[in-house]
């Protein structure tokens, strides 16, 4: 059994960004940057890239295919069933839930969010937005158990929920516990910077500085803390 999988939801359409995942920054398409970037986690199993199976995503999936990573295929809409149809088989204990619009996201942040959920007892955890902690913007994950997931795949309703995948778990707070953390090293406290990709104005924040696709997070902050 793989202890944790992380996987990376992605898809090609993006009504703010259209082709976001393919777009080049400084080089290399944004969805590269977050699967090499992912890969730098040493406690992750497996990664899978769970991808929509409508043809506009095939030119995403033949990309990601090339890079030797696995990919999974589902519905469009229903984000929950393609995330928990990916790892449906693969027996895995945990599942770190990775965003594409990171791309700057932090392999090093990734095992600090496994080694929390291992250490605290918790439903869930995150530290992939500053809510309740001093993290930059998409620098992290989600995580949960393979079980809760299923639990969520047969009691979700709604499509909010189905859409924005693990977001029953917030807005039923009451039901699971829920935990956050600050990063360890206290450089990279600064909640109010933002490294995620939305719009093209996120696009063209990140185009416009020099550095590569191994830059640390410490140096990103310091390479944008004074544009807050």
């Amino acid at each position: 059994m793989s202890k944790n999988i992380a996987i990376i939801q992605a898809r090609i359409g993006s009504t703010r960004l259209p082709l976001k995942m393919m777009l080049s920054l400084h080089g290399k398409p944004i969805i590269e940057w977050v699967i090499k970037r992912v890969q730098k986690a040493k406690l992750i199993d497996e990664i899978v890239v769970a991808i929509p199976d409508t043809k506009e995503n095939d030119l995403l999936n033949k990309f990601v295919a090339s890079l030797g990573v696995k990919v999974y295929r589902g519905s469009e809409n229903n984000v929950l069933d393609r995330l928990y149809k990916s790892v449906e088989h693969k027996y895995c204990k945990n599942i770190v839930r990775v965003c594409a619009d990171n791309p700057l996201i932090d392999g090093y942040e990734i095992d600090n969010l496994i080694e929390f959920y291992a250490n605290n007892k918790c439903d869930y955890a995150f530290n992939h937005i500053p809510k309740g902690n001093n993290y930059p913007d998409g620098l992290g994950a989600e995580i949960t158990s393979f079980d809760l997931l299923e639990k969520l795949h047969g009691i979700v309703k709604y499509q909010h929920h189905k859409e924005h995948c693990l977001s029953y778990i917030h807005d039923h707070g009451d039901q699971f516990i829920i935990k956050t953390f600050s990063p360890k090293d206290s450089a990279l406290h600064y909640p109010d910077l933002r490294f995620d990709i939305d719009t093209f104005d996120d696009y063209k924040k990140l185009s416009m500085k020099n550095f590569d696709i191994d830059i640390s997070s410490k140096e990103l902050v310091k390479i944008f803390k004074n544009e807050i």
